[in-house]
């Protein structure tokens, strides 16, 4: 089953600032090392329309495509499949209960902060993981606003 989980954190930074920590490429490989150390991403430049793939060391990992992606405000991507050694997979039958699946990336403005606002389709097996993880990530995210 799918579950939608919610986390956000308050940011004492400029949405810019908050928005290169979150996807520069050294400070995305900080952040999303809580998930899998390693953990990198291949883009074309995080344009909206274009695929990305999210990928530990081994190569990997899942891709995804950028639904919209209004800079300094909201990213948000749509999961389609599995890579496995940097290629993109054919969707199977264990795919078909996550494709389509979305993770969006929201910042606020507030009177002293900006709140990043992540919202995320988790299967229950990753569940636990994730509700214990993406707090973690979320505060490098802020550590690296700095």
């Amino acid at each position: 089953m799918i579950n939608r989980l919610q986390f956000s954190i308050d940011i004492k930074a400029e949405k810019t600032k908050i928005w290169k920590a979150l996807w520069d490429e050294g400070s995305y490989r900080d952040w999303a090392s809580v998930f899998f150390e390693g953990s990198y991403v291949v883009t074309d430049n995080w344009k909206e329309g274009s695929t990305v793939l999210f990928l530990s060391p081994d190569q990997r990992g899942i891709y995804s495509i950028i639904e919209t992606h209004i800079p300094n405000k909201i990213m948000m991507f749509k999961h389609i499949g599995n890579v496995v050694e940097g290629k993109e997979q054919p969707i199977d039958e264990e795919t078909k209960t996550w494709s389509g699946t979305t993770e969006i990336y929201t910042l606020t403005e507030g009177i002293d902060s900006n709140t990043l606002t992540v919202e995320i389709d988790v299967l229950d097996q990753h569940l636990e993981f994730m509700t214990i993880t993406f707090p973690k990530a979320l505060e490098k995210v802020k550590n690296n606003c700095g």
